[in-house]
């Protein structure tokens, strides 16, 4: 049997977690692009050069979580290489090859179907984002703690969208004994809301509710918390903003009147890296094993 082959291409912290865990696959060449300014080494691992690489002798191709730009640009946080891939390149990878990524935007999409080579978007599982989901609440706890001068508990609190991380984060936030109210459009949405002993608001009637309100947190990437909202909150209100770029707040406005208003999409890679990698890893691993 062949040596698996295995392409890391940029990353983040996350991504230090993730190499260690890959090493524990067997008969396993794992080759590190854009790692050259990383004090520490991989054992086991190969750091080379893009152009080193040998396209059709892999068998998984890891990109950074932010994927590649619109013109194939990676960005690499461990090294000033530049590294681009272009369609042509995809077109080199065996047609069994894994490609990951963490977003993938339509040139993503476009080059590996073009290339007839399987991508799979971690982000978008609904596995990855529930397990992020508990890293991105105790960062937005921190948040919270450190831009208030009042206490998680008792504070009044709204979380904007009952998905994957708004349900946990509002779990999280009542634990902490804020007085948690949750905003979503999905009726058996508010009934669960409900079931839970927080308070449900419809969507549309969001602005009816902020004048009291502490924290509203937003996890809906489209632009929910507008003017009508922000008006209505008190000059002492935070708003943290959960949502991808560039997230569901009219920043603008919350500027205009004084309140604070930050967007931190990625969380879990600030707060847990370690965690955020092992959570990627073992679904990559899964895959990996699985294809054989």
């Amino acid at each position: 049997m062949e040596r698996r082959q295995i392409a890391v291409i940029g990353g983040d912290a996350r991504y230090l977690e993730l190499i260690r865990q890959l090493q524990t696959l067997n008969e396993t060449t794992i080759f590190l692009v854009g790692f050259d300014k990383l004090a520490q080494g991989f054992t086991g691992s190969q750091q080379i050069e893009f152009n080193d690489i040998v396209p059709s002798k892999l068998d998984t191709v890891i990109l950074p979580i932010t994927g590649t730009d619109m013109e194939g640009n990676v960005d690499t946080v461990f090294s000033d290489e530049k590294i681009n891939l272009n369609k042509q390149w995809f077109k080199k990878l065996k047609s069994s090859c894994l490609v990951f990524t963490g977003i993938a935007n339509d040139y993503l999409k476009e080059a590996t179907k073009s290339a007839n080579i399987h991508l799979e978007a971690l982000l978008n599982r609904d596995d990855v984002a529930i397990y992020n989901s508990i890293p991105t609440a105790e960062g937005t706890i921190m948040m919270a703690i450190e831009h208030t001068d009042y206490t998680i508990h008792s504070s009044r609190v709204i979380v904007v969208g009952f998905g994957r991380v708004g349900h946990t984060v509002a779990n999280k936030f009542s634990a902490l004994g804020a007085k948690v109210s949750v905003s979503a459009s999905s009726i058996k949405d508010l009934a669960r809301i409900d079931e839970m002993g927080l308070n449900p608001i419809p969507l549309e009637k969001l602005p009816n509710y902020t004048a009291s309100c502490d924290l509203i947190i937003n996890t809906i990437p489209a632009p929910v918390v507008g003017k009508q909202c922000i008006q209505q909150l008190p000059s002492n209100a935070l708003i943290i903003d959960l949502a991808s770029k560039p997230g569901g707040t009219d920043f603008n406005y919350a500027e205009q009147r004084g309140i604070k208003a930050i967007l931190s999409p990625s969380l879990p890679g600030m707060v847990a890296p370690k965690t955020a990698g092992k959570i990627l890893a073992d679904v990559i691993k899964q895959f990996i094993l699985s294809n054989e």
